[in-house]
């Protein structure tokens, strides 16, 4: 990532990304660098700088994390979402599904930060008599000039009148962040493996296979560099490949697809119970699992995993 000094320097013939209109509110974990629309009038280039040194992103061994790229998608949506389509800022933006899948040749960290192209073309924007928006939009990566991956993703835009009658008494950032859970234990560091650190674990044993509870930690700064009203999607995410590791035995793992939905705002002050099927290997050296997380006796996000394994 180019950031210096708190700003990230411009790129020739796009144009520049305020660090507002990505969402995030500390400088190091802001990854776009420029942007730019296409002469179809639907697309849309998305320049981002990679960081060679992250506490999370560059934690795989010499790989960066897959949910750099799913990061990387979420600021380039809140992007183009304000620039090419208007959305106002103080509008609460949300995800309906994500699926990705990723080269894993593609995330091998250099000596240096990498230069990812997003090419993202909204299949859909649909906007709605009281200021809500419904939006799809597929993504196709580079990494450097090479396929790096592809991503579907769908996502909702709220007007702070629609967002508060929806969220209700959960709408304030700073008194729900204030109310989350205490931190949980984290699996034993030879369950979760080596690729996992203690503040980026998010899987709270509960003594049964195959069931946990979510564990999140708004002190990490990946995850919350600002006050959240919800548990962000990442965390889902992550939760999803730290269960395909411990499921699979393997020393080391790496998330290669993801297939998410999320069906409703999982709250920091209740417990979120994660289960998973057992795991599966249609081919070898390859692992898939399905991570349910349930709050208040609901179904609120389901994502499937697939990871490679390797010794």
């Amino acid at each position: 990532m180019t950031v210096r000094s708190g700003s990230i320097m411009s790129i020739k013939n796009t144009q520049p990304v305020p660090m507002a209109l990505t969402r995030k509110t500390i400088a190091s974990q802001v990854l776009l660098a420029g942007w730019r629309p296409q002469r179809d009038g639907v697309s849309h280039t998305v320049i981002a700088n990679w960081p060679h040194r992250h506490g999370y992103y560059t934690s795989h061994h010499d790989l960066y994390h897959p949910l750099l790229l799913a990061e990387t998608i979420r600021q380039a949506l809140a992007l183009l979402s304000h620039t090419a389509y208007g959305i106002p800022l103080d509008h609460r933006l949300g995800w309906e599904s994500f699926d990705t899948s990723l080269v894993p040749a593609a995330l091998h960290t250099h000596a240096h930060p990498s230069a990812v192209h997003l090419m993202i073309t909204h299949t859909e924007v649909s906007r709605r008599r009281l200021g809500s928006a419904r939006l799809a939009a597929q993504v196709m990566a580079t990494r450097d000039g090479e396929p790096l991956g592809i991503a579907r993703v769908r996502y909702t835009a709220h007007p702070p009148s629609i967002y508060n009658r929806l969220r209700g008494d959960h709408a304030d950032a700073l008194a729900a962040t204030a109310r989350a859970l205490p931190l949980g234990p984290a699996l034993d560091a030879s369950v979760r493996g080596e690729q996992t650190s203690l503040d980026n674990a998010v899987l709270t044993p509960l003594g049964e296979p195959h069931r946990w509870q979510l564990r999140v930690n708004v002190a990490n700064r990946t995850f919350f560099d600002h006050p959240h009203d919800h548990i962000p999607g990442l965390v889902f995410l992550e939760a999803a490949a730290q269960a395909a590791h411990v499921l699979s035995g393997a020393r080391r793992t790496l998330a290669t697809n993801f297939d998410a939905r999320f069906a409703h705002y999982v709250e920091l002050d209740s417990p979120c119970w994660l289960e998973a099927t057992p795991p599966q290997r249609r081919t070898p050296g390859v692992v898939s699992t399905r991570l349910t997380g349930r709050q208040n006796d609901s179904e609120v996000f389901s994502i499937g995993v697939v990871a490679s394994e390797h010794t």
